[in-house]
């Protein structure tokens, strides 16, 4: 079958663009990892409109209702492994499976990945100690001293997130200040349960069959010292999902799509991208949804000229 669209994606940008496909009345199929991305991750949204407070995965079902009710296939489960083009349309081959996708148009809505240390102890501790969601695996810590690795908001809201559960949290931050917000740091003060590091390396995470220590450089006294912590919490920050796209659209420095700004179309002509994949300033739930709408609505552009 040669579909009208894929969306590559199934966060809240591809989720927005595959409404509006599917009001237009493109035969459109997702394909996804998972649907909702890191909007799952997500405990309370307060500032998408009509919502006073939704939690993200909320939200995803709500929005997925609504592709489903305008007849979007969606594949979920799936990883794409790379596209090719083709004279008149694109050729989308997924990770261990045979068949591909024949497609007229893409809209690349693949959102981001956690960054990772890349230190020993890291990859084997996965599940075992060492997370990357507070939100979600917060329960498990119960009465644990626990290690946050990343000192900005996404560490310090971690740490919060933790407050109920864990016995005592360290903040670990690389650099020579806390850079979270200034509310956010006096919350974790005042619960008199969380000692702030800076000026520190991460170097390796220990234990046997579970999480025990972990080791760091202290930058400032040249020293190489030990937490003894039953889980790491690693919070230093986000990069975009588009490695499977090197040499086929243009990327900035950070591997962001680079995107016309009026119509979402990428360097490769019939290939869009919305969300934070691109180079798009802002990331935002709110904004995703907006750009996956104007991608959508300009895919169907692109189409009618043909």
């Amino acid at each position: 079958m040669l579909y009208d669209l894929a969306i590559i994606g199934g966060a809240t940008a591809g989720l927005s663009a595959a409404i509006y496909a599917g009001r237009k009345k493109l035969t459109t199929v997702i394909l996804t990892k998972e649907i909702g991305g890191q909007s799952l991750l997500t405990e309370t949204i307060e500032n998408f409109p009509g919502f006073e407070s939704i939690s993200g995965r909320e939200l995803i079902k709500k929005m997925e209702a609504q592709v489903k009710k305008y007849g979007v296939e969606i594949k979920d489960g799936l990883e794409v492994e790379s596209i090719l083009k083709k004279e008149d349309f694109f050729e989308i081959k997924i990770k261990n499976f045979e068949d591909t996708f024949l497609v007229k148009s893409i809209i690349i809505a693949t959102g981001k990945n956690y960054k990772r240390l890349n230190i020993p102890g890291e990859k084997e501790f996965e599940n075992k100690g060492v997370s990357f969601c507070s939100i979600c695996d917060a329960p498990l810590f119960q009465d644990k001293d626990v290690a946050v690795i990343g000192g900005g908001n996404s560490g310090l809201n971690s740490a919060l997130d933790l407050l109920k559960y864990a016995n005592k949290i360290f903040v670990l931050e690389a650099g020579p200040k806390i850079r979270g917000d200034e509310l956010l740091q006096e919350k974790l003060k005042e619960s008199g349960k969380v000692e702030f590091f800076v000026n520190v390396q991460p170097q390796e995470i220990l234990g046997k069959n579970f999480v025990e220590k972990i080791v760091y450089n202290d930058l400032e006294k040249g020293e190489i010292k030990e937490l003894e912590v039953g889980g790491v919490f690693i919070n230093i920050g986000w990069e975009p999902a588009t490695k499977f796209l090197k040499g086929f659209v243009n990327l900035n420095e950070w591997g962001e799509i680079i995107i016309n700004p009026k119509t979402n179309e990428s360097s490769v002509l019939g290939v869009f991208a919305a969300g934070d994949c691109t180079d798009t300033l802002y990331k935002q739930c709110v904004i995703a949804a907006g750009e996956g709408a104007k991608a959508a609505l300009s895919v169907y552009n692109y189409l009618k000229k043909d």
